[in-house]
């Protein structure tokens, strides 16, 4: 009787098949919020990792959805060269700023106004690698110096250095206080010193007055004739 080879089952295959989707997989990464100026150009950063050299059959596309939602719209488009949109709301507004070498898939928004709010996102294939994430970035345009907004770490360096600053402060204003106390008490508790020769002309006290006076009477007496 020959021995029959058993067919992997589907738990088996299933394995199989997370293990070659790890191996062919594509991580990208771009950040999370961004914030712009109304006119100023802006940076949209995006990096990917592929387990395959880069060739030229690598493909990269942005696209845009409104803050008010709405469809998908195609604004970048790279393979072997850039080719950005050349209508729709960002129509000759977007630039290749990326490097494939380098694994840097960044575009640059020029003169962005506050219509072009919305979510970008990055998607990335290097085949075989082509399983992967697809972040997103939420753009803010806004007037510069029309609002302001305070970021979690600009809160948090407030929340910290500011009470340190006033903490400092009320330790530097009670030094100033006891050194000008001690100052004070120090011009009060002078003394002349015994060799110190004064100034001002000493007044005779009282009781050589009163005996000069004596002995001018007593002169007076004997001057008088009998």
């Amino acid at each position: 009787m020959g021995l029959s080879r058993k067919k992997p089952g589907g738990g088996a295959l299933l394995l199989l098949w997370a293990a070659l989707a790890r191996v062919h997989s594509l991580e990208i990464q771009a950040d999370s919020d961004v914030q712009a100026f109304v006119g100023e150009a802006v940076i949209l950063k995006c990096w990917f990792k592929s387990s395959f050299p880069v060739t030229e059959k690598l493909t990269i596309d942005w696209t845009y959805r409104p803050l008010a939602g709405g469809s998908l719209e195609p604004i970048f488009h790279y393979q072997s060269d850039a080719y950005p949109a050349k209508k729709g709301t960002f129509r000759d507004r977007v630039s290749w700023v990326g490097n494939v070498a380098k694994r840097d898939a960044s575009i640059r928004i020029n003169n962005p106004t506050m219509d072009d709010n919305g979510t970008f996102t990055c998607a990335v294939k290097n085949p075989p690698d082509v399983q992967h994430n697809i972040p997103q970035t939420m753009l803010t345009v806004t007037q510069r110096g029309a609002s302001f907004q305070l970021t979690s770490a600009g809160l948090l360096s407030i929340l910290v250095f500011l009470p340190s600053a006033i903490v400092v402060a009320l330790l530097l204003v009670r030094m100033a206080k006891k050194l000008g106390v001690l100052k004070s008490k120090k011009k009060c508790s002078y003394k002349k010193s015994s060799i110190e020769v004064s100034e001002e002309p000493e007044r005779p006290k009282c009781k050589e007055r009163l005996a000069a006076w004596c002995l001018r009477c007593l002169d007076s007496d004997d001057e008088d004739p009998y």
